[in-house]
């Protein structure tokens, strides 16, 4: 299987999430499972039905996580430097709008947009790999074309 690139925060968010949802999550849901059981009938118990479907939710999370963590390949960003790469983080302006972004360039995992963490799938962190600061970069988006000059780059 094909290891996964996470950053070494990203990762202790992911095992922090499965810590929760097992020592947590799982027996809070147990015990919601086992007072609903307690009212009787399970064929018209909305109670029941409602929190075996939130188990499911719960136990299909922590299967998930925990075939991500197992591939997980962490990656030390302050180790790092030189153009761009996974783990860097960088400072463009669009030079439409002259609107200065940052971003750091993640793996899909924990990828967000709304924390400025760059899917290094996306069409702009594709375009930004092995770029350097001072470079220009035309990229595609869903949202049509857009140019960027980089004005930093920093592995934090």
């Amino acid at each position: 299987m094909e290891k996964i690139p996470v950053t070494r925060r990203g990762f202790e968010v992911l095992d922090a999430e499965l810590r929760q949802l097992k020592s947590e999550a799982r027996p809070a849901i147990i015990r919601d499972i086992a007072e609903a059981r307690a009212h009787g009938d399970l064929s018209e118990n909305a109670e029941y039905h409602a929190a075996r479907e939130k188990q499911g939710f719960i136990e299909g999370r922590i299967k998930e996580l925990e075939g991500i963590i197992s591939l997980a390949e962490v990656i030390d960003p302050t180790s790092l430097s030189g153009s761009i790469k996974f783990g860097a983080t960088v400072t463009v302006v669009d030079e439409d709008s002259d609107e200065e972004k940052t971003w750091q360039i993640v793996g899909e995992v924990e990828a967000n947009i709304e924390l400025g963490l760059l899917n290094i799938r996306s069409p702009i962190a594709r375009a930004l790999i092995g770029k350097e600061e001072g470079d220009s970069v035309d990229v595609t988006t869903p949202g049509g074309q857009k140019s960027y000059e980089i004005l930093s780059v920093r592995y934090i």
